[in-house]
């Protein structure tokens, strides 16, 4: 059986009842389709034709990030909160934003509303924009009627989670820019000025000190096999992403390891933990039913041992088994947020509990984020000190020693 055509974006040009010229962009199967739908919207379709590719973000543009997203939410939650209609916000929000990639996804949404699609269908051809999370609060708002307060809920959300991950990502990208850029360093040195003064003392006839003799023999080394050093660096580099992608095992291995490093596992574990409650917050807030929302939050938790955990979370649930029973049998969270659990079942009040257990372990991130960089900070320096004066001195005592005799 033939697959079901795709729908693809038209840009048309018609005359309305007044016989006025006016235009737009609607999703469709055929231009054939579209021509029908514009003529029973009372528009006399002129000119159908589809949407050059380089205008459906794969040309001009910057890429769509997850702040992109995040703004274009509450914008649109304000903006239907203001009584501005959906298709209307679209419009404003769409013809508004400066990125034409993100202009482009706004109104593929809008023609697909236009064209009869519910919000949620619309955003669920995007899967790469819109999550399933993002998508299952969206149907949730509409079937209840709530989408403005579901909005404005997604929003906070994406501010609270994509805060975070900013943080974390901030804690981690000072020391790597430093290393790599130490070793940028170590490789000028080893390949273009270590050898010259390998020249130097060659003229001298004497024993070398241990130091310059080892960093010589490791110039040496590198000067030769430089292209198979970086190809080894690069495969290995290439070959951990994709084995972390691709095999569960591997992923399971890694995943656990981190949370078990020095100062960053706990960072990660209690970023781990504050956005499982974010999310099962705003899930359980938006009358998503519990079982249902595991799934979403699983995948939100961003390590694939909270992720099993989620999942079997779900399971014993699915089965009569109580929320903070489940979580106790996992042995990943600490005592305080089972309780906390606890006693939002106890009074029916799930969602103010988790979310005061977002806040409290957002807040602990910050703390131990500020903690982890005055840490790193001073280790950094040390550690480029050792490196650099270390090969410094180990070209210089040569001609300290030459001094002395002399």
């Amino acid at each position: 059986m033939a697959a079901a055509k795709q729908a693809v974006m038209f840009v048309w040009e018609g005359k309305d009842k007044q016989g006025k010229l006016v235009k737009g962009e609607m999703s469709g199967k055929s231009d054939a389709l579209v021509k029908a739908q514009l003529r029973r919207q009372g528009i006399n379709p002129l000119k159908v034709k589809k949407k050059p590719k380089s205008l459906l973000g794969g040309g001009g543009g910057k890429k769509i990030t997850p702040k992109d997203i995040t703004i274009f939410s509450r914008q649109l939650a304000t903006m239907m909160s203001s009584g501005v209609p959906l298709v209307q916000s679209f419009e404003i929000i769409g013809r508004g934003h400066e990125n034409a990639r993100m202009q482009d996804l706004i109104l593929g949404v809008k023609a697909d509303v236009e064209a009869g699609n519910s919000l949620t269908e619309s955003l669920r051809k995007r899967p790469l924009q819109f999550n399933e999370l993002y998508c299952n609060l969206v149907e949730a708002g509409e079937h209840a009627g709530i989408l403005e307060a579901i909005l404005h809920k997604l929003a906070t959300y994406m501010e609270k989670t994509e805060y975070l991950k900013s943080k974390i990502k901030a804690a981690l990208f000072y020391p790597a820019a430093v290393i790599v850029v130490a070793g940028i360093v170590v490789t000028i040195l080893m390949i273009f000025v270590i050898p010259q003064f390998s020249e130097l003392f060659g003229s001298f006839g004497a024993d070398l000190p241990a130091l310059t003799q080892m960093l010589i023999d490791m110039s040496d080394f590198f000067v030769q096999w430089w292209w198979a050093i970086f190809a080894a660096i690069i495969g290995t580099v290439f070959a951990f992403l994709e084995l972390h992608k691709r095999s569960i095992p591997f992923a399971h291995f890694l995943d656990r390891m981190s949370l078990k490093i020095p100062i960053i596992g706990n960072v990660l574990e209690k970023s781990a933990i504050a956005r499982f409650a974010r999310t099962l917050e705003t899930m359980f807030a938006a009358g998503t039913p519990l079982v249902e929302s595991m799934n979403s939050v699983a995948g939100a938790c961003g390590n694939i041992i909270f992720y099993d955990a989620c999942i079997k979370i779900r399971d014993e649930i699915s089965t009569g088994t109580q929320l903070q029973a489940s979580m106790r049998e996992t042995g990943l969270f600490p005592n305080m947020v089972i309780q906390m659990v606890a006693i939002g079942e106890e009074s029916g009040s799930i969602d103010t509990m988790l979310g005061k257990v977002a806040d409290w372990y957002e807040q602990e991130v910050d703390d131990a984020v500020e903690a982890l960089t005055s840490l790193l900070e001073p280790a950094i320096m040390a550690f480029l000190g050792v490196v650099i004066g270390g090969i410094v001195i180990g070209m210089y005592l040569p001609i300290f020693k030459m001094g002395a005799v002399v």
